[in-house]
């Protein structure tokens, strides 16, 4: 029973590392592959863009994707309506990533580096 014990801890801090460092601990944490394809049209990468500026974005639905989510510096903008306004100064970068309905990620994903002038 000591050792079912210790594995288990074992267990649960290899989980809370993985956690921790942003991979996926289990196989159902990965972005579900159905087809999706995103392509981010405008700005491009390594463009220098003013601190207001639109996104642009072609998302090619698979089986599962709806909509897709935008990410900047890994933040993701909640109600992103298409244009950025009064972003800081200084290299960025956007993701713009595929997901479901119920906003599972799916595997379709492009990301940018742009700098803001």
């Amino acid at each position: 029973m000591q050792m079912m014990k210790r594995i288990g801890f074992m267990g649960l801090g290899i989980a809370l590392v993985g956690g921790l460092s942003g991979i996926p601990v289990f196989a159902a944490d990965s972005p579900v592959e159905d087809g999706s394809k995103i392509m981010i049209t405008s700005p491009k990468n390594g463009d220098k863009v003013n601190d207001s500026f639109d996104l642009k974005y072609e998302l090619t639905k698979g089986s599962q994707a709806a909509h897709a989510h935008v990410f900047v510096d890994n933040q993701y903008q909640k109600g992103f309506t298409g244009s950025f306004k009064g972003l800081a100064k200084g290299m960025h970068q956007i993701t713009v990533t595929g997901a479901t309905k119920d906003h599972a990620l799916v595997a379709a994903s492009q990301t940018i580096t742009i700098d803001v002038q």
